[in-house]
């Protein structure tokens, strides 16, 4: 028998399988109709069978189909029961908050882990509606509960969705309370799930306690107590959600802080999960802001924001008098806000990643206060305090913020967003913006210039050949100076970092798409205070760096 045959017939057995066992009539006929078309079905059923998602540190993420290795009702099912078996090995006591945003399928991965935790004899609490994910966040340290789910993709495609998972107190410990989850906590509960028998043996109980508007008034509150009461409010806003679920909260806490409530813009206003103004729900990405930036024009905003679609993640567009409208860098934002937190006094550790811009460490070393660093990803930014030092901010260039560790112990775009206006507003009363701060940053520390080489493939192998490569062939030099120090974090983390005396190059696998980054740093000093003209060489430099290193690359 010619090995093509076995291998679709093996499949075609894996498929009967899962369809026995599959909740869901949607789902079942979705699998049974790519059976009908065997063999010229083999490449897709391949792939909807190469493996089941993974619970890694970033929960579940994968596309809408039937299949174990797709977002889907079956799967959810054994996600949550596996979440519920690792809980009571672990001792865990106390409810499980769920949360969900818009996207296709949410609600519905919602409601069944919510009767899977029922099931299982253990109290559900649901947000009332389509909510941002730091309200999820903040709704684990709020209630106390033991975890929280939340069903989001954040800025994904509109094909995708996933299920992320955070640990109360009892068992994240005080520096993990309310933040996703880390290893071993991941294992433990890949290894649960794993062990989960056939899906119609998985009890299911009612659907829960939905939770009241009180629960995301408390968070309203808390948010817009994150400001001064009493600073300059004169301030207008340009603001999208990006089809997303962050316009009421964040409307009703500018309102709440006294900001003029943000225009929003009209065609993005409304959750809608196809997303169908932008090519991609990621504020990062070409033309997504292209509609926020029209509104802040027509309307003379000072400022324009938008968030994610789950609204964890802050993107700030300002108003440039050389190239117009443009949106700072996350790196930019990050310095800002912790620059205005150090200005308020506020005294902590302020924490970064390695894929971030070092101008942070050379703020916290300049005015003596602690500084940490840690690998990408906010479940490791939230654990960089301890006990003698805690965390008052942490940020990562991905547009992620967290200005209120003892609020949401993760990034939020709508605090984030509400702290970028409080600043901007006070600027505004000394005819001044944000632009000039970050002038005045670069004429004491430095243009730290920061880009990023970012590289989508279909097949992940061309990123691990590309990591090969770097590794096998490292960089003696860049932009003509001598590389001074390598680092390879492997086993821990799959990134390599070059430095010489003024550039730095982290190179990494995306850990939630198919990409490969690079991120890109330069650091040009500033002479008699030609800001400008520091700012021009080191644009300059980071051009020159990018294509030294998509030639290393070879991708």
């Amino acid at each position: 028998m010619p090995a093509e045959t076995t291998d679709i017939d093996d499949l075609r057995e894996q498929a009967r399988r899962w369809l026995d066992d599959d909740p869901d009539p949607a789902a079942r006929a979705e699998l049974q109709a790519v059976l009908d078309r065997l063999p010229a079905s083999g490449p897709e059923l391949a792939d909807r069978f190469a493996g089941p998602l993974t619970f890694g540190t970033a929960g579940l993420r994968g596309p809408l189909r039937a299949g174990p290795n797709g977002m889907n009702l079956a799967v959810v099912t054994q996600a949550a029961a596996g979440l519920v078996a690792w809980l009571g090995a672990q001792g865990g006591s106390g409810p499980l908050v769920i949360g969900y945003d818009a996207r296709y399928g949410s609600r519905e991965f919602a409601e069944r882990t919510a009767q899977v935790v029922t099931g299982a004899g253990r109290v559900a609490l649901l947000l009332p509606r389509p909510l941002p994910t730091p309200v999820l966040a903040y709704a684990v340290r709020h209630l106390d509960a033991v975890a929280g789910v939340m069903v989001t993709a954040s800025h994904n495609p509109p094909q995708d969705n996933g299920y992320k998972v955070y640990l109360g107190a009892a068992l994240g410990g005080e520096p993990g309370a309310g933040a996703q989850i880390v290893p071993p906590a991941d294992a433990g509960i890949e290894a649960a799930i794993r062990a989960v028998g056939p899906l119609a043996e998985v009890p299911l109980g009612p659907p829960g306690q939905v939770l009241g508007d009180d629960l995301v008034a408390s968070y309203v509150e808390q948010a817009t107590a994150v400001i001064a009461a009493d600073g300059p409010r004169d301030l207008s806003v340009a603001y999208t959600p990006l089809h997303g679920v962050g316009a009421a909260v964040l409307t009703a806490a500018f309102a709440r802080a006294g900001f003029p409530v943000p225009g929003v813009v009209p065609d993005q206003a409304e959750p809608d999960p196809a997303f169908p103004t932008v090519s991609f729900p990621n504020p990062e990405e070409p033309g997504a802001v292209d509609r926020l930036v029209a509104l802040a024009d027509s309307t003379g905003a000072d400022l324009a924001i938008a968030n994610d679609p789950d609204a964890d993640r802050c993107a700030v567009v300002v108003r440039d008098a050389a190239a117009g409208w443009r949106m700072l860098r996350g790196d930019e934002v990050g310095v800002l806000l912790a620059d205005h937190l150090m200005r308020r006094g506020v005294t902590g550790r302020y924490a970064t990643t390695i894929v971030s811009s070092s101008l942070l460490r050379a703020m916290c070393a300049a005015r003596g206060l602690p500084y940490g660093e840690t690998l990408t990803g906010f479940k490791w930014i939230v654990r960089a305090g301890d006990g003698s030092v805690p965390l008052v901010f942490g940020y990562e260039e991905a547009l992620g913020y967290c200005v209120a560790p003892d609020l949401v112990r993760d990034k939020d775009g709508i605090t984030a967003a509400l702290t970028v206006a409080e600043l901007a507003a006070g600027l505004k009363t000394q005819g001044r913006t944000l632009t000039d701060r970050l002038d005045e940053l670069a004429a004491e520390f430095g243009v730290h210039h920061t880009d990023q080489l970012s590289v989508r493939v279909d097949d992940l192998r061309l990123i691990a050949d590309a990591m090969a490569r770097i590794r096998a062939a490292t960089p003696t030099s860049l932009l003509g100076h001598p590389v001074t120090a390598t680092e390879d974090l492997l086993p821990e983390s799959d990134v390599v970092i070059l430095r010489t005396e003024t550039a730095r190059v982290v190179i990494r696998p995306s850990g939630t798409e198919p990409k490969l980054k690079a991120y890109l740093e330069v650091v040009e000093p500033v002479t008699g205070g030609d800001v400008a003209g520091a700012r021009a060489r080191a644009t300059e430099s980071v051009t020159r760096l990018r294509t030294e290193i998509a030639t290393a690359l070879a991708l």
